[in-house]
């Protein structure tokens, strides 16, 4: 029980530094000429958005070594309801009704999620490895989102923020075989584990991909596929690959939490396409 509280301490603390960090590199990105890293790099304030990224994946693998991946990935998605205000206060703003109403429903669906589904380890260590077909299927999809963003360029800022979501998937399944792994055996018997450099690897490369998506258009274009995929691909990743599991039997239950996840993503799309964060990139740093 103890253990479940830290992971949702830290998992809403990584949220809102996450929030943050999102207002602060977005900023920077949409004005960016030339070439975009390169751009964003010179910009002092946009290593302090970088640094805020860290910590918050910092407190999400405290998170993952207290919590399962099925209870700190929906928090996670709480950074949305943190970014909009973050935006609106930046922009000059108040925050309109509609975007209050779908914050209250986006809270309480992570609640049910978390609270009523009371998700679990793997029962056995003996799971079926799955991590071959899952990363082949991870490339493949990848692949296919970079040449629709490369081919279809008005819908370049949704591709990207659609890879990125699926690379922060993958990032968070990593996370947890990582960090259990530490915890049972020790920090450096991880060193040398692949899991950890194609951790790594995945890390800055959703870190590039973001940046690229965030300056191909409006941050409601990117943010709300970013937001969502990242905790589906998760939930599917930590089901199929991790053996994790809801305590729910019923057939009501299950309908809750289908009701829950639904509710999750309308909220996540509708408050990520509000106008008050695209507002904001445009104001003067």
């Amino acid at each position: 029980m103890l253990g479940n509280v830290i992971a949702v301490l830290c998992a809403l603390a990584s949220a809102l530094v996450v929030a943050w960090g999102t207002v602060v590199r977005h900023r920077i990105a949409l004005r960016a000429r030339g070439n975009v890293m390169r751009t964003a790099m010179r910009n002092p304030r946009w290593w302090v958005g970088t640094a805020a990224a860290v910590v918050a994946y910092a407190l999400q693998l405290a998170a993952l070594a207290f919590g399962t991946l099925l209870v700190v990935q929906p928090i996670l998605v709480l950074s949305l309801m943190f970014t909009l205000p973050l935006a609106a206060r930046y922009a000059g703003r108040r925050m309109p009704f509609h975007e209050v109403w779908w914050s209250v429903v986006l809270t309480v669906a992570v609640a049910v999620l978390v609270v009523y589904g009371r998700p679990t380890p793997a029962e056995s260590a003996d799971a079926p490895n799955h991590w071959p077909s899952a990363l082949l299927l991870g490339a493949v999809a990848l692949l296919a989102l970079g040449g629709a963003g490369w081919y279809f360029r008005q819908q370049r800022a949704l591709a990207l923020g659609t890879a990125c979501g699926m690379i922060y998937g993958y990032v968070a399944l990593l996370a947890k075989a990582v960090v259990d792994a530490a915890v049972a055996d020790s920090l450096w018997s991880v060193a040398g584990n692949w899991k950890l450099w194609l951790l790594i690897t995945l890390a800055a490369a959703g870190t590039v991909v973001q940046q690229y998506s965030f300056h191909a258009g409006p941050l409601e274009h990117s943010l709300p596929a970013m937001t969502i995929v990242e905790p589906v691909v998760a939930f599917g990743l930590g089901y199929w690959v991790l053996g994790e599991q809801f305590q729910v039997s019923s057939a009501a239950g299950w309908a809750l939490m289908a009701a829950a996840l639904v509710a999750m993503a309308v909220a996540t799309v509708v408050l990520s396409r509000s106008p008050v964060p695209a507002s904001t990139a445009v104001r003067t740093a």
